[in-house]
């Protein structure tokens, strides 16, 4: 792990973060890189502070790969409330529209998520984190501008209703699986817009993100209770090439790690009968340490795209 200096412990992993309510992600992040005591470390995709759930945060040579994890599908469980529409499309928000939803029924909400599996696009909300010349949208929506967006393209590959209560204001249950750059608020907005009774979320939860899960979480008060407590906060670091557990794994001789560590191609025999021209792969050494990722060139190559020093 190297000495404590006065810039922190020079530390790599990943740690799952279960986010607690009321936290934007960057504050979490600066509780947890404080109790670790980290040189660097940073987060892989903001949650707003409604919303709980799996935050991983990267320390160290493990940000070089915040790009994987920030690429990767997602998945969200969340309440919508039905009848009322918020400014922010969240609780957070102020009401801007209040109608009955009495009439709304389960069937109904059910033959309205059809129009929202497969590919879509969303035109992200003002309140989202997305930059208009370089300032976040909602830093503008908080000065009462808005600024037009293009609507952008985003797969949800599962949108499912598991529990519902009718009133007037009714209250959706849902799960969530999605690409990329999918906002809830913007599905509940949208929903409640096809319906016509208008809509916004109460709750939300990440519950995956790329390889990670609910079941892979750490709260801040479990790292609370181990502050000063290096080794056992260590121990709950995941390590680097978790992050692209995806990807195939390649193993190299010791001769070609040497280059590749070193920014040079290397060539790998039988590579193709693991991964094809163009596929990221991960390389290891014949140990089993990890010296990063590289893409499968027409040659049998493997170029280097993210090396981890000292690999």
């Amino acid at each position: 792990m190297g000495r404590r200096g006065r810039q922190g412990r020079p530390i790599s992993g990943i740690l799952i973060l279960d986010k607690p309510q009321g936290f934007t992600s960057n504050q979490a992040l600066q509780v947890v890189k404080h109790l670790y005591g980290a040189a660097k470390a940073g987060h892989t995709g903001s949650l707003d502070p409604l919303a709980t759930g799996v935050l991983p945060i990267c320390f160290g040579e493990a940000t070089k790969f915040t790009q994987f994890l920030l690429e990767a599908d997602k998945s969200y469980r969340s309440t919508f409330r039905f009848g009322v529409a918020t400014n922010t499309g969240d609780s957070d928000g102020e009401v801007i529209a209040e109608c009955s939803a009495a009439a709304l029924t389960a069937a109904a909400v059910e033959a309205a998520l059809v129009n929202f599996r497969g590919q879509i696009e969303q035109v992200p909300s003002m309140f989202s984190a997305l930059k208009h010349k370089g300032e976040p949208l909602y830093k503008l929506a908080r000065q009462g501008l808005e600024v037009e967006r293009q609507a952008r393209p985003v797969t949800i590959h599962e949108f499912t209703l598991f529990a519902f209560r009718p009133g007037e204001q009714a209250e959706a249950d849902v799960e969530i699986h999605c690409s990329k750059g999918t906002y809830v608020r913007t599905l509940a907005e949208d929903l409640g817009a096809v319906l016509g009774v208008g809509a916004h979320v109460v709750a939300l939860q990440r519950s995956a993100a790329g390889p990670f899960s609910a079941s892979d979480g750490t709260t801040l008060e479990q790292l609370e209770a181990l502050r000063g407590e290096h080794s056992a906060l260590d121990a709950r670091l995941k390590p680097i090439d978790s992050a692209v557990s995806d990807l195939a794994a390649i193993t190299v001789v010791e001769s070609a790690a040497w280059h590749f560590v070193r920014g040079q191609s290397v060539l790998v025999t039988g590579l193709y009968q693991q991964a094809e021209e163009g596929d990221i792969v991960r390389v290891f050494r014949a140990d089993g340490g990890f010296l990063g990722v590289g893409e499968v060139l027409d040659d049998g190559q493997i170029k280097p795209r993210r090396v981890v020093a000292g690999g």
